[in-house]
């Protein structure tokens, strides 16, 4: 599935997060993590994020029952309503989150609490959905197993 058309790109795209409060109401309904990946209009790793990632994981519909997938874009002066409800810039929020690079990837709960190690960058395509999916298998298993939470959990690649 990784490394899959450009083409898909036309067919789908990822959605940008507008209200947070709001998104964090369905993931705690759903049981559900959230991905937000930071991005910016001029940067190619961010592309290749999208392009090779996000949007055939919203595609395939594989993940649906496993992650809510968003992106914030820092560069266009955008608002964004955050976790708690207040509106502010996406730049300010990525600051207070400590999101300084892009793309940088945060899965986190409902009250945007990490659940899993931070992916920051874009090193190796081949072996990047590995980590994605094991940062997303860990935030589903910190979100449901709470007794074990650890927001520095490493993320496995594969399966043990």
């Amino acid at each position: 599935m990784w490394l899959a058309s450009a083409a898909l790109h036309a067919e789908v795209q990822v959605p940008v997060a507008q209200d947070l409060q709001q998104e964090g109401q369905g993931a705690r309904a759903g049981r559900l993590p959230i991905l937000l990946a930071f991005s910016a209009s001029e940067c190619p790793y961010c592309e290749d994020l999208e392009e090779e990632f996000l949007e055939p994981m919203l595609l395939s519909g594989d993940y649906a029952d496993k992650i809510i997938i968003r992106k914030l874009e820092l560069d266009n002066g955008s608002q964004v309503r955050d976790f708690s409800g207040r509106s502010v810039e996406a730049s300010e929020l990525a600051h207070g989150l400590r999101v300084f690079v892009t793309p940088t990837i945060l899965f986190v709960d409902a009250d945007g609490r990490e659940l899993a190690q931070r992916m920051i960058g874009i090193n190796t395509l081949e072996m990047f959905g590995g980590y994605l999916d094991g940062c997303i298998d860990t935030a589903l298993l910190n979100l449901r197993n709470p007794q074990q939470l650890s927001a520095r959990a490493p993320c496995r690649l594969g399966q043990d």
